[in-house]
This record gives structure tokens, C-alpha cells and sequence, in this order.
């Protein structure tokens, strides 16, 4: 179905996205962003020519090798205007970072931007984007995950980032082979360099004692991190006591995932003590699968009821259960809690659990994404759900309700929201029997004026072959409507 990008956390699908050309504020520049795309000879060359144009450029899954580096290094030492690059997933190795470079330590170069992900890089290219850290004030973030830096290359990179002249903003190193000593210099950067808002070190095996000395780092007074990924980083409970000092002190962090951790309730409860201090001003958690139990949920929902800066929450892959989702209701119907976006999918829910979630929907005006797909909530849950947005209070932007168990039984209730309620966007319903029958009662809603969903998601349906011909049509007919199948 063409070029189709699905935002959803933990449960992405990015198929190859091509588009050029797209104007900016001014006629004379635009973006070039290009993915999955095989690069002849005669076709780089085109590009070229608007690389050297373009303030924004991606050409991800491109199949660039070290030989494409050097037109880029030339493009980026000439080329004043360009401000992001991203090459995510191409084999530039360490020798086409070399020469890229050498553009980025042009005069000219004024990249603020730089994405090199997966892009078969070792230690040995760390000194060369060390220079340019220690060069270059005009870049702000840096994203090397994938990459085989290894501690040695992370120390290097560190050099750079500690130079007076570095004002890098953001720093991924997700998937980079970090090492506990590596901690040691981050910590160092923390304390020093208070333009780092970012830092992304996830997928690292890091543990406890490292940890430790990053905390003392974000501890200081200069630190002003906003937002920190520790994503299975082999931390355990025994972290989230240094966190949860971090939070009750820096109000600067707004943003904290340990995703994939198994920090387990007493991890959760030492979390929303800091949580819960009036200094913290969290806006994102994200805590999927860490092991997070009905007991967790009891901690939780006093933070959703106290704290008002919460707007996002990801419980993803814990098994909360029904008892668990009781009492996270009972935070979310609190009138304090400002939660925007609940993420709770694969957490063992059942029908059982839907009055609740209804009687949510019905009362909390704030709650704008509920993902709880991969949960057994049946068709009788669907029907419950559906009369909480029906209510006049309830302003919900996006539903997922993927792999839920549901069949064609459910979808007039769901034709009926879907044409009383234009604040619903998005509807995610894929990997469920809906069939012929359930789809065609979509789409007589889709229909409607009052319809003004823009993305419909039906992955993994089987549909005729009439169905799919109604789709394409109905899509074409809508212009704000994607539908994916």
C-alpha cells in the first residue's frame, strides 16, 4: 500500500519511505530523504547536485559504501545550508567516516545533526568524531548507536565531548558495546558540560556500579540532562535507588526509561519515591518489561494521581493483569492526572478489566493514546470500551487494539465511534478476525462526515479481494486517510 510509516512503540514496521523535493520556507531549499533505495551511478549523481540544495538529508538503507563518503565530505564542506544528515544503516565503515570528516571540519560545514547508525563502524573512527566534538560547536546531537565502538572508542569519543568547545545537546550510544569503566568519563561529561540534555546509552551492559557513578554525575549542579535511556543495561532494584535520588533533586530530567530491566516492584517502588517528591517534574516513564506486577500498579497509581507533569507512561510486556489495571484506573480517574499517552500492551488484561478502562475514558479529558493491543480483551471488552468514548468527555486521538481477539461481533460498535467521534485519528485493529464482514461495517463509517480518522491499521486481516479493491477506493476517495493492509 505504498509508503507507510507506523508509530507505535515496541511494535514498529518501517517500510522503505522515498520523497524528494518536499519545499521549505524557502523556494531554493528543500529536504532530500530518500530510503531503501539501490544507488546507481547515474543516480548518485542526480543526487548530488541536491544534496548540495538541501538543508535536511536522509538517505538511510541506501547501500552507501566508503566510496559515496567523499562526495559527502564535499557536500559538507560547501554545502552551508545543510543542517541534518542522517546514513542510518548504510556500510560506511571507519574509512568513509575519515572523509566525511574532513567536510565536517570545513570552515563551512554548519551540520547541526549527525545520524550514523548501524553503519559498521569500530574504535578506529572514534578520533576523527572526537575532532570534530571538540571542533565544531554547531553540532548538537550525535547518534552512533549500532556501532561496534567499543569501550576503548566511547573513551575517545568522551575526549571530545569534554573540549570547551563541544556543545553537543544529545548523545546516542545505544548498542555500542559500552563497559562500566566507560561510565568513569560520562559521569566526568555530566558534571562538566551542561549543554548535554540528552543521552542514550541503552543496550549496554552496563549494571549496577556504573550506574552508581552516572548518577553522581547527573547529581551535579552544572548536569541539566532532560532525558535518559538505560534500556537493558542489566540494572536491578538496587538502581533505582540512585534514580530515584536523581529525580527527587534534578527537576531538569523529564524523561527516564529502564525499559528492560528487571527492576520488579521493589525497582518501581523506590522509582515513585522520587517520583512522587514535588522537585520532580517527570513528564515520560517508560518502564516496559521490568518485571512489574499488581503490586507495582498500587505505587504507580499514586504518582498518576499526584503527579501532573506525567502526560506519558509505558507499561508495556509487564503482567499487570486485571488487578493491576484496577488499580492504575484509579490513579487515571483522579482529576490531578494530566496522563496523555498509556501504554499497556501485553500486560495479561482481559475482558474483566474494560469496565474500568470505560469508566476512564469517560471521566479523564487529558488521555489523548491508549495502546493496550496483544491483550485478550474479546469483543464483550471492545463493547465496554466503546461506551466510555462514547462519552462526551472522553477525547481520545488514538486507539490499538491489535491482536486483541476481537471478530466482526465488535466492529458496529466501533463503525459507531468511528463515525460519532472526529477526535479519533488513529485505529489500530490488525492481527484480528474482523473478515469481510467486520471491514465493510468499517467502512460504511469511514464513510461519514463525521469521520475524520487519518490512519487505519489492518495488518495480518485476510480480506477479499473485493474488500481490498473497497479499501483502495475508500482511501483515494479520503485524502486524510491512510489506510494500511
Amino acid at each position: 500500500m505504498g509508503a507507510r510509516l507506523l508509530l507505535s512503540f515496541g511494535l514498529r514496521r518501517f517500510p522503505c519511505v522515498w520523497s524528494r523535493g518536499r519545499d521549505l520556507a524557502s523556494a531554493f531549499k528543500m529536504d532530500l530523504d530518500i530510503q531503501c533505495e539501490e544507488m546507481s551511478a547515474s543516480r548518485w549523481t542526480e543526487l548530488k547536485s541536491s544534496m548540495n540544495t538541501s538543508k535536511t538529508v536522509r538517505l538511510d538503507d541506501c547501500n552507501l559504501s566508503a566510496s559515496h563518503c567523499k562526495d559527502i565530505g564535499s557536500v559538507l564542506s560547501t554545502n552551508q545550508s545543510l543542517m541534518e544528515l542522517t546514513l542510518n544503516n548504510n556500510e560506511l565503515g571507519d574509512s568513509g567516516v575519515e572523509l566525511m570528516c574532513k567536510g565536517l571540519m570545513a570552515p563551512s560545514c554548519n551540520l547541526q545533526k549527525l545520524w550514523l547508525q548501524n553503519c559498521n563502524l569500530t574504535d578506529a573512527c572514534c578520533k576523527n568524531l572526537s575532532s570534530v566534538l571538540s571542533t565544531k560547536p554547531t553540532l548538537i546531537e550525535l547518534h552512533l548507536g549500532d556501532n561496534k565502538l567499543g569501550s576503548s572508542g566511547v573513551k575517545v569519543l568522551c575526549e571530545g565531548l569534554m573540549d570547551p568547545n563541544c556543545k553537543l545537546q544529545k548523545l546516542q550510544l545505544e548498542y555500542c558495546e559500552l563497559s562500566p569503566d566507560n561510565c568513569e568519563m560520562l559521569c566526568s561529561a555530566l558534571r562538566t558540560k551542561s549543554s548535554l540534555k540528552g543521552l542514550n546509552i541503552s543496550n549496554n551492559k552496563l549494571g549496577d556500579a556504573a550506574v552508581k557513578v552516572l548518577c553522581q554525575g547527573m547529581m551535579d549542579p552544572n548536569c541539566k540532562l532532560q532525558s535518559l535511556h538505560l534500556e537493558n543495561c542489566h540494572i536491578t532494584a538496587a538502581s533505582c535507588g540512585d534514580l530515584s535520588t536523581v529525580l527527587a533533586m534534578k527537576p531538569s530530567l523529564t524523561e527516564l526509561s529502564v525499559g528492560e530491566n528487571k527492576i520488579g516492584d521493589p525497582g518501581v517502588a523506590l522509582l515513585c519515591q522520587g517520583l512522587l517528591n514535588p522537585n520532580s517534574k517527570i513528564e515520560k516513564l517508560w518502564l516496559w518489561e521490568c518485571g512489574v506486577s499488581p503490586a507495582g500498579c498500587k505505587d504507580l497509581s499514586h504518582v498518576l494521581s499526584a503527579k501532573e507533569s506525567l502526560i506519558e507512561l509505558s507499561l508495556i510486556g509487564n503482567e499487570l493483569g486485571d488487578p493491576g489495571m484496577e488499580l492504575l484506573c484509579q490513579g487515571l480517574k483522579d482529576p490531578k492526572t494530566k496522563l496523555q499517552a498509556l501504554w499497556i500492551r501485553e500486560c495479561g488484561l482481559t475482558t474483566a478489566c474494560c469496565k474500568s478502562i470505560s469508566s476512564v475514558l469517560g471521566t479523564n479529558q487529558t488521555l489523548r493514546d491508549l495502546h493496550m493491543g496483544g491483550n485478550k480483551i474479546g469483543d464483550a471488552g471492545v463493547e465496554i470500551i466503546c461506551e466510555g468514548l462514547m462519552n462526551p468527555n472522553c477525547n481520545l486521538r488514538s486507539l490499538w487494539l491489535g491482536n486483541c481477539s476481537l471478530s466482526a461481533a465488535c466492529c458496529g460498535s466501533l463503525a459507531t465511534i468511528l463515525s460519532s467521534k472526529p477526535c479519533l485519528t488513529e485505529l489500530d485493529l490488525s492481527n484480528n478476525s474482523l473478515e469481510d464482514e467486520g471491514v465493510k461495517k468499517l467502512c460504511e463509517s469511514l464513510k461519514h462526515p463525521n469521520c475524520k480518522l487519518q490512519q487505519l491499521v489492518l495488518y495480518d486481516i485476510y480480506l477479499s479481494s473485493e474488500v481490498d479493491d473497497e479499501l483502495k477506493v475508500l482511501e483515494e476517495s479520503k485524502p486524510g486517510l491512510k489506510i494500511i493492509f
